[in-house]
């Protein structure tokens, strides 16, 4: 398939810009329908939620406040009243807002505070908060705040109100994608190397973005399942990419032509990418488990945008590569490869250092590795989870504000009444029973519809406070039972702590689950027992790590006023799940790409220490940088203006930061030079019962072999001959590569004063034979030998290097 995507490389590419475009086009017009569905099957706020709809369902518009606060005086003075009145009126009057319930009207009395200095009335628009246009409620904003003066202050609150708060979409996404931009041309030394990444990630997102659009008219897809897709595809994709192009450019440096490169980088690189592409939709489809509505949408959105990315990796990509040939590589690198030819496949630089520095001192590395994770998870001890509100806002929103100055006004609980539902039964002997019940500030019935009763309770602490969620528990377990009254507690905030405590007896399994299959998947395909346990470990020690990022910086508060965030509060209780699903998968990214090019040495030449040194000198360099990016693409959905999107980008850059630089390069290496030979141990009546699943491709599949000898079965043997000119003189000095279709180097001589030389080939199979002499051009041809030795006579030409033999 990589060689036809290359070859029909226009092909390809008019079906990707048609795809995107049509899924554009279809995205824009039929536009979205995201639903943001809470509700737990067999829980007592999910019962409550049923009656209320079933009784009263004209109230499905979203209800918004508006509030004003008075520094001196009254609200109910007239010099305030002939300002707010006015543009409440306004409001009503306004298409798409169905009712405004004033503090001035008949009924309004009780939306006036006890000191008369804060009001507030509410705006009930006709359709629910994604569903109501955004130039409505901004009409309303500016209608309410053209009412301000000095000394008279007014704020709006709610869900309708908080989307127009919101950055402008992409924000996030362009930012990320500006700062992998930088990290690719660094990396990269070459703007068509560093544009290609970034081609395939936007490709795989638009494509992601608009079918989750299309999907959410036939399914139910929260709002936050789009942000959460970007974050993971924009990560995964420009990745992906990574892994591959860097494998290209090395193949294309080490003497392969530009189709041949492709086609190896994808027959290696390509093949991990979609072994870790399908672990992290596993690792997403486990959220399946927590039989969540809510998480179901979310389990579409990114795994939908993961498998696009992988596509796009496995097709886009190589018709790219088509297209830009030798220009993927720099103009430095270009005039290199031709004055000095193929550079040698032993890795160096930083990474072999440190490579060799980890072999040398694994027990010291591993024990300071794992002290920083325990410090790091430390904080994961006091996690609480719950819900965001408005209240975590930034101090200068007016959601925040208005939050403020309700709680100044009425109380703390006013921004998270609960809802007692009573089905039948006496109504009246549960509002005296509530009324005196510890925590409870106000309590309020309304009239009964279809014998259904709905008690509004206010309680005496905010929505997020653990003495709120006390009240709720004593409400289900002591209160209602001994009224002998049928009655559920519902509202927002018990829907949120029903949430938290499914999510925290759900999570076990959960995790039990996704970290079982990824133990199974690594495997069968690394033929290993104690390689998938060292990778369950990291993915463990990985979480509570990130996890306790997390706690300290959203729970604790530390460092939210020097990010910009608001307020600090309870962790989102859906949160944990969602980070879990895409740290396994993202882990599991990076030690299929370390522990395949290990487990390729490993097969070459069974020496563990080799194997590892080598896997990881040549690996961590692409893992770091492509941490680097994820950590960047992570990082900036700070700017996303949702505090579940902040938490998911700190959490996952945090995540991916401690992963990459600590554990896949300090501790996992570590630890597989301790474990010596036994990280490859599989009792063998399992090796064979298990079935085969090959990351790396067998060396002897290759495609074209210019120079043939029969097939036959054996070990090690040599290639050797002659290199001469085109008029039969020797050519001392020339150098001569052998290397694997990986691209790994097996031997590497120098031809003596007649032209001869020998190379030691490991065992039958395909090679590429890297030829490079001064004052001759570089060449390479593929080479088959078999059991015997193989003559193979080079002629440097100005053309073409050419096999005599």
């Amino acid at each position: 398939m990589a060689r036809w995507c290359y070859r029909h490389r226009l092909v390809v590419l008019l079906l990707w810009v048609g795809a995107v475009l049509g899924l554009g086009f279809a995205g824009s017009a039929a536009g979205t329908n995201y639903a943001d569905t809470f509700t737990l099957p067999n829980t007592d706020s999910t019962r409550a939620y049923d009656l209320m709809e079933k009784a009263f369902p004209e109230r499905s518009g979203d209800t918004d406040t508006v509030v004003w606060k008075v520094d001196d005086g009254s609200v109910r003075d007239d010099s305030v009243r002939s300002r707010i009145a006015p543009a409440l009126e306004e409001i009503g009057r306004m298409k798409g807002v169905g009712d405004v319930s004033s503090p001035y009207a008949a009924q309004g009395a009780t939306q006036i505070s006890e000191n008369g200095r804060i009001a507030y009335a509410q705006v009930t628009f006709t359709e629910q908060a994604n569903g109501v246009p955004k130039e409505l409620v901004q009409d309303v904003v500016d209608t309410a705040q053209d009412a301000e003066r000095a000394g008279l202050q007014v704020e709006l609150g709610g869900q309708a109100i908080t989307r127009i708060q919101e950055p402008p979409t992409g924000i996030a996404e362009m930012v990320g994608i500006m700062a992998a931009a930088v990290v690719l041309f660094l990396a990269f030394g070459s703007l068509f190397a560093m544009l290609l990444p970034l081609v395939v990630a936007i490709a795989a997102l638009g494509t992601g973005l608009m079918a989750t659009s299309l999907l959410s008219h036939v399914t139910d897809v929260p709002e936050v399942a789009p942000l959460l897709g970007s974050l993971i595809g924009l990560g995964v994709g420009i990745d992906y990419a990574l892994f591959i192009v860097t494998r290209h450019r090395r193949g294309i440096l080490r003497g392969m032509k530009p189709e041949e490169s492709a086609v190896t980088a994808l027959n290696t690189s390509g093949r991990a990418v979609l072994f870790a592409g399908g672990t992290v939709c596993i690792a997403l489809a486990g959220m399946l488990v927590m039989n969540m509505r809510f998480l179901d949408g979310v389990v579409v959105a990114t795994s939908l945008t993961v498998v696009l990315s992988v596509l796009a990796a496995t097709t886009l990509l190589p018709a790219l590569l088509g297209m830009l040939g030798m220009r993927v590589l720099s103009r430095k690198q270009r005039r290199r490869l031709a004055a000095t030819g193929p550079e040698p496949a032993e890795a160096s630089g930083l990474a072999a250092r440190w490579s060799m520095y980890v072999q040398q001192r694994p027990r010291s590395i591993a024990a300071g590795a794992l002290v920083v994770m325990v410090i790091l998870a430390l904080p994961v001890l006091s996690i609480r989870l719950g819900a965001t509100d408005q209240g975590n806002h930034k101090d200068s929103t007016t959601t925040r504000q208005a939050y403020d100055l309700l709680a100044e006004g009425f109380g703390p609980g006013f921004n998270g009444p609960l809802q007692v539902v009573v089905d039948g039964g006496d109504a009246d002997a549960l509002v005296s029973a509530i009324r005196s019940t510890e925590g409870v500030a106000q309590v309020a019935a309304a009239p009964p519809s279809e014998g259904v009763t709905v008690i509004q309770v206010v309680p005496t602490t905010s929505p997020q406070s653990e003495k709120t969620d006390q009240l709720i528990d004593r409400l289900r377990d002591d209160v209602i039972p001994e009224s002998g009254t049928e009655a559920h507690v519902g509202g927002v905030t018990a829907v949120f702590k029903d949430f938290a405590a499914v999510t925290g007896d759900r999570l076990p399994y959960f995790v039990a689950a996704i970290i079982t299959l990824g133990f199974l998947l690594l495997m069968v395909a690394f033929r290993s027992l104690v390689v998938p346990l060292t990778a369950a470990l990291m993915n463990l020690i990985a979480a509570a790590a990130s996890f306790g990022v997390l706690v300290a910086i959203f729970q604790w508060g530390w460092g939210t006023g020097l990010l910009g965030l608001g307020k600090e509060g309870p962790i989102t209780a859906f949160l944990p799940v969602i980070m879990l699903s895409l740290l396994f998968g993202l882990s599991m990214d990076y030690q299929v790409f370390l522990v395949s090019r290990m487990h390729e040495e490993w097969v070459h030449t069974k020496d563990n220490a080799r194997a590892v040194r080598v896997g990881l000198a040549e690996t961590s360099r692409v893992i770091n940088c492509a941490a680097l990016i994820m950590i960047c693409v992570f990082s900036a959905f700070v700017l996303s203006g949702d505090m579940e999107g902040a938490m998911a980008g700190i959490g996952l850059a945090a995540a991916v930061a401690l992963d990459a630089f600590i554990l896949r390069t300090a501790l996992v290496p570590a630890a597989m030079h301790l474990l010596g030979n036994s990280n490859w141990w599989l009792p063998a009546g399992l090796e064979k019962r298990l079935p085969h699943l090959a990351v790396e491709p067998r060396e002897e599949e290759v495609s074209e072999p210019l120079a043939r000898v029969p097939d036959a079965d054996g070990g090690s043997t040599v290639i050797h001959g002659f290199v001469r000119t085109p008029d039969g003189a020797p050519v001392e000095g020339a150098a001569l590569t052998l290397l694997s279709k990986g691209g790994r180097q097996l031997d590497r001589v120098t031809s003596l004063a007649d032209g001869s030389y020998i190379v030691s080939v490991p065992s039958a199979g395909s090679y590429l034979l890297a030829v490079t002499a001064a004052e001759h051009p570089s060449r390479a041809r593929h080479v088959m030998v078999g059991a015997e030795p193989l003559v193979y006579d080079v002629e440097l030409a100005e053309d073409e290097v050419d096999a005599v033999n």
